[in-house]
C-alpha cells in the first residue's frame, strides 16, 4: 500500500511540474502562428529550379509555344544533330541537312550550362558525361573513320567534359576568392581549355569550349545576355569556322553566307527557353542518353548496308 501511495505522489508532483512548465512558456501570438503554419508549408513544397539572372517573374509552369521547355530543347538538339549525321554518312550531296545540323551544337552547350546549375549531383552530372563519352567513342570512330580506333577526331562529349571540368573550377575559385577575381582569373583556364580541345581533337576543338564559355558567362535573359550571345558566337562561327559559304544574289547584289553561321539560328530556341523543364522521367532521360551513341552505330550499319 506504501508504495502505491508513494508512486501516485510521484506521478502527481510530476504532472504539476509540467503544468507550471506550460503556464511559464509565453503563448505564441497569432502572427507567430500563422508564420510557423507557412514555415512548414513552405518546408513541404519541392524547391523551384534556379533561375538565371533576368528570369525573375517567369513562371516555370507557364506553357506555350513561346516557352520552349528543357526536353524540347534536347529533342531540338538530337534532331538537328541527326539531320547532320545523316548529311555526313549517307546523303552527302544534300547541303541542306548540314545547314539545319549547325543548328545542334550551340543548343547542347547551352544545355550543359543549365545542366551544371540544375543538377542535384554535381559528380554524378560529370560521371555522365565521362560514361557517355566512353561509350560514345566507338560509335564515333565507326561512323567517322569507318574503325573502332580513329585517333584523329574525337567524339563531342569529350568537348563537353573539358567545358564542365572548366566551369567547375571557375564556380570554386569564385566561391573562395570572390566574383571580380574569378572573372580576372578566368582567361587563363579558358586558354587552358582551348588549347586542351585542339591538342585532343575533340570535336569542334577549342572553339566547342569557347561556346560553352559563352552560355556561361551570358546566362541570363537580360537583352546585353541576347546581344553579347549573338555577337559572340557571330565571332566563333564565322570569324573563327567559317569556310565553306554560299552566294546569293539580293537587290542586285550578290552576298555570302558561311555555311557554320546558321548556327546563329540556334539562338531562337534558346531565347525561347524561360526555365520550364518539361519531360524528365527516367524513360526520357534514358532516351538522351541512349540517342547519341546508338544513331550513330545505326548510321553506321546503314551505310554499310548502301554500298554494299
Amino acid at each position: 500500500m506504501k508504495k502505491e501511495k508513494k508512486e501516485k505522489e510521484k506521478k502527481e508532483k510530476k504532472e504539476k511540474v509540467k503544468k507550471e512548465k506550460k503556464k511559464k512558456q509565453p503563448k505564441p501570438k497569432k502572427g507567430q502562428e500563422a508564420e510557423q503554419a507557412e514555415q512548414a508549408e513552405a518546408k513541404k513544397k519541392p524547391r523551384a529550379r534556379p533561375k538565371a539572372e533576368g528570369q525573375e517573374g517567369v513562371e516555370e509552369e507557364k506553357k506555350g509555344f513561346l516557352n520552349l521547355s528543357w526536353a524540347m530543347l534536347h529533342i531540338l538538339a538530337m534532331g538537328f544533330m541527326l539531320c547532320d549525321h545523316m548529311w555526313a554518312t549517307l546523303f552527302p550531296a544534300s547541303d541542306w541537312l548540314t545547314c539545319v545540323g549547325r543548328m545542334a551544337y550551340p543548343i547542347f552547350a547551352f544545355l550543359l550550362v543549365e545542366g551544371y546549375f540544375h543538377t542535384s549531383s554535381l559528380p554524378l552530372y560529370l560521371l555522365r558525361v565521362f560514361a557517355g563519352a566512353v561509350f560514345a567513342e566507338v560509335p564515333f570512330n565507326l561512323m567517322y573513320g569507318g574503325s573502332f580506333i580513329y585517333p584523329f577526331h574525337q567524339n563531342v562529349l569529350w568537348t563537353f567534359l573539358i567545358a564542365l571540368l572548366l566551369i567547375t573550377f571557375l564556380e570554386e575559385f569564385k566561391k573562395r576568392f570572390g566574383a571580380a577575381p574569378a572573372l580576372a582569373f578566368s582567361p587563363i583556364p579558358i586558354f587552358l581549355g582551348y588549347f586542351l580541345g585542339y591538342a585532343l581533337m575533340t570535336d569542334y576543338y577549342g572553339v566547342g569550349i569557347l561556346t560553352v564559355m559563352v552560355f556561361y558567362f551570358l546566362r541570363g535573359r537580360k537583352w546585353y545576355h541576347f546581344a553579347g550571345q549573338l555577337v559572340l558566337l557571330y565571332i566563333l562561327n564565322v570569324e573563327m569556322l567559317g569556310s565553306y559559304y554560299y552566294t546569293f544574289p539580293f537587290l542586285g547584289n550578290i552576298f555570302e553566307w558561311y555555311q557554320q553561321g546558321f548556327a546563329l539560328f540556334a539562338l531562337v530556341p534558346i531565347w525561347l527557353y524561360q526555365g520550364r523543364q518539361g519531360l524528365h522521367g527516367k524513360v526520357f532521360r534514358w532516351f538522351c542518353y541512349a540517342f547519341y551513341p546508338v544513331h550513330m552505330l545505326i548510321l553506321f550499319i546503314i551505310r554499310g548496308q548502301m554500298l554494299g
